[in-house]
């Protein structure tokens, strides 16, 4: 399935994406995609229905992120080979953790604000995983028994703040408002027979910037997930974004940074495009 919330900020719906592409409305089922809706059984629960029996939705609204009630934003960072040679930096040991504010959430194809005092803005196509059930402790093997699905995100950042003014500490410059685009759609992890295996890009202004494959990851899926888990409680409802291919604006020689004005367009296969226009804060 392909779950979605549309609408303004703040009265999202719930929907679906039926076969045809067609938005069907959820919300005379549910009031809204929570933590709950993301565990197996209720996830059954919805697989079963028609989608011809639901409403469609007409025009094209606003879409939201997928669902609500996110409790933790784990970003992982330098988890692709090649991206950590463009940024200087050596090979992870261990997976690199940072989080992202969850006020920086916003819908996939909401513009994305420059902050007053932002110099090095950059973008970071990304596979989300999406956490259905708690996971605590959890081996390797059996990790991706607890993803409800995968999203694509973008790793909105701000490299000054992130580097240059971070003191070691890279959320500073990964959680602003609008640094979080999620969508269009979660895709329940039965849609998705190999996270590993899924061709990923980015484009700034219809020139391409970044192209990869989630195969070059360092951490996979499930040693990723399975790692968390030793260090927190992941919750239902839990996103973990898995980190970037090559090509982001700080590998660029000379480095090439966002503007206002700029467009950024970007997808994982399967699981849909966003569309974001740099505005001024």
């Amino acid at each position: 399935m392909k779950l979605l919330r549309y609408g303004p900020p703040g009265q999202e719906k719930p929907g679906l994406l039926d076969a045809a592409g067609t938005i069907r409305d959820l919300s005379g089922l549910l009031d809204d995609l929570t933590p709950r809706v993301l565990a197996p059984a209720a996830l059954d629960v919805l697989r079963a229905i028609d989608p011809e029996r639901l409403p469609k939705v007409a025009g094209n609204p606003r879409l939201g992120v997928p669902w609500s009630g996110i409790g933790k934003y784990v970003a992982i960072g330098l988890n692709y080979s090649d991206h950590a040679a463009e940024s200087g930096m050596p090979l992870p040991v261990e997976p690199t953790m940072f989080t992202k504010w969850l006020s920086c959430l916003c819908g996939p194809n909401d513009d994305t604000i420059m902050p007053a005092e932002a110099t090095k803005l950059d973008w970071e196509v990304e596979l989300g995983i999406v956490i259905g059930r708690r996971a605590r402790q959890v081996s390797r093997e059996t990790a991706l028994d607890y993803v409800a699905g995968y999203v694509l995100a973008n790793d909105i950042s701000e490299r000054g703040f992130q580097i240059d003014r971070s003191g070691g500490q890279w959320s500073k410059g990964k959680g602003f408002d609008t640094f979080g685009p999620v969508g269009p759609w979660l895709v329940t992890r039965d849609e998705i027979a190999d996270p590993q295996c899924l061709d990923m890009w980015l484009n700034v202004n219809g020139v391409r910037r970044q192209t990869g494959n989630t195969a070059k990851m360092i951490f996979k899926c499930d040693e990723l997930v399975a790692y968390c888990s030793r260090v927190m409680t992941l919750e239902p409802g839990d996103l973990i974004i898995t980190g970037t291919p090559p090509g982001v604006g700080l590998g660029c020689k000379p480095p090439q940074f966002l503007k206002v004005g700029d467009v950024v367009e970007l997808g994982v296969a399967g699981l849909g495009q966003q569309r974001q226009v740099v505005v001024a804060g």
